[in-house]
């Protein structure tokens, strides 16, 4: 036999179904919290007075804290058991939204910041705890349709959250900007400042309420504990011999997968974040760009559908990943190749390509880990920080004042930006589909 297999533990009344459902409003809140940042960085650009570059600093710190917390959240996971971590990653994330009602009141991007690492910890435990959850809660081979369910909980979220967020905080944004920007009196000027910032507060505040609630429900919930093998050996050779390989760094494709995980989220964050500056960079106005983030979750959301029908029924998990890594490939080389609405529409598209690596690229990168499918699941969490840094290469080369002035002195044109930070990491995805996957895994 391979890995000894995961099991269910605790009452038997707690359904498969049960569980799926309330995964399900789980990952509903990890993408409105997430996705709103797509709104946060035009919002915080105007009220804080930042460039582009400072703004996308907003995904920099949401996505450092994933680097810096998943080892930790694997031994606290250890400690407390998936259901209890996923509750304790709720409050987390509640502490953090509540940050942001200093930060709005003195306008000031530090705190900021520092409420977006902390909704980033307790999003970085709540994804170590539940991505292995619902990997493991049934057989592996349809675990890419069961994260693809996951995926369409997340991205209808993801869908919604930059239409209510941004029809509350950036109304009529375009002409408050101007309002700003033509203001002479400073004192006129920072009424007008301290009057958006102070929009944030409201829906913070919400958002916090919500997850303190939830986190209730899911603590006092049947919903059952996963039992990973820890005691077992993580896997036994075609013999029969004890193939426990002692470190979590003997698995090299784990490792591969840790990468991978990190270039796909950076494309995913450049796609649905990045995707609003690119459309005001084309000349279009804020008060148009600020949904195009929705536009991009829409295709995630569609890819979810193809994948909850196609896998595995028709498409293997490392097969899927393969034509998302080309699509991804098509659609930016048209991208940097058109302009317009024609060239946001395929980086909107870019969501499509995108949708259905996650489900791929996680089952089989924790594949026959055993003892060490916590740990592994930390790893892949760790590399969930491209999202943070890939948006900073990229202003960074188009940006004359970026991390690459000294090469660009005027800056890199932004669709060539785009290209040259997008293709290098589909390549690398597709090349994990291929052969990557298989590198050190035992049959």
């Amino acid at each position: 036999m391979a890995n000894t297999a995961p099991s269910l533990a605790g009452p038997k009344q707690a359904s498969y179904v049960q569980a799926l459902s309330i995964l399900g409003i789980l990952y509903f809140m990890m993408g409105f919290v997430t996705w709103v940042n797509g709104t946060l960085i035009p919002f915080l650009r105007i009220a804080c007075e930042l460039n582009i570059s400072e703004a996308l600093l907003v995904t920099f710190a949401f996505y450092l804290a994933y680097f810096f917390l998943s080892i930790p959240s694997s031994f606290i996971i250890k400690k407390t058991g998936f259901k209890n971590g996923m509750a304790l990653s709720l409050v987390v994330m509640a502490a953090g939204s509540l940050v942001f009602i200093p930060a709005a009141n003195t306008r000031s991007f530090g705190l900021f910041l520092t409420g977006l690492f902390v909704q980033g910890a307790g999003l970085s435990l709540l994804q170590t705890a539940s991505n292995p959850y619902v990997s493991i809660i049934g057989p592996i081979e349809s675990a890419a349709k069961r994260i693809s369910i996951m995926g369409i909980c997340n991205k209808i979220a993801g869908a919604l959250s930059p239409v209510i967020l941004g029809a509350i905080v950036l109304k009529n944004a375009s002409e408050l900007e101007k309002q700003i920007a033509a203001a002479t009196d400073p004192a006129q000027k920072g009424i007008l400042l301290d009057s958006l910032a102070s929009r944030v507060i409201g829906p913070y505040i919400v958002i916090a309420v919500v997850l303190v609630l939830l986190a209730v429900v899911i603590s006092r919930s049947s919903l059952p504990e996963i039992e990973t093998g820890d005691s077992a050996p993580a896997e036994k050779s075609a013999d029969g011999a004890s193939g426990d390989r002692g470190s979590i760094f003997k698995y090299p494709y784990l490792l591969l997968g840790t990468l991978c995980i990190f270039v796909y989220v950076g494309v995913e964050v450049m796609a649905g974040d990045v995707i609003g500056t690119y459309g005001n960079a084309l000349g279009m106005s804020l008060d148009k760009t600020k949904y195009f983030t929705t536009f991009t979750l829409l295709a995630m959301l569609v890819g979810y559908i193809i994948g909850i029908i196609t896998i595995p029924k028709y498409l293997s998990q490392d097969k899927s990943l393969r034509i998302s890594a080309i699509l991804g490939i098509v659609f930016t080389v048209c991208a940097f190749m058109t302009t317009g609405y024609t060239a946001v529409t395929f980086i909107a598209l870019l969501g499509l390509a995108n949708s259905l690596m996650w489900p791929a690229i996680w089952p089989l990168a924790i594949d026959k880990l055993g003892r060490y499918t916590k740990i592994g699941s930390a790893f892949l969490v760790m590399g969930i920080v491209g999202g943070g840094i890939l948006p900073q290469v990229y202003s960074g080369l188009y940006n004359k004042d970026g991390l690459f002035h000294f090469l660009y002195s005027e800056g890199m044109d932004f669709r060539l930006s785009f290209l040259y930070c997008m293709v290098p990491c589909y390549i690398y995805i597709l090349y994990y589909a291929i052969a990557g996957h298989k590198v050190g895994k035992r049959a």
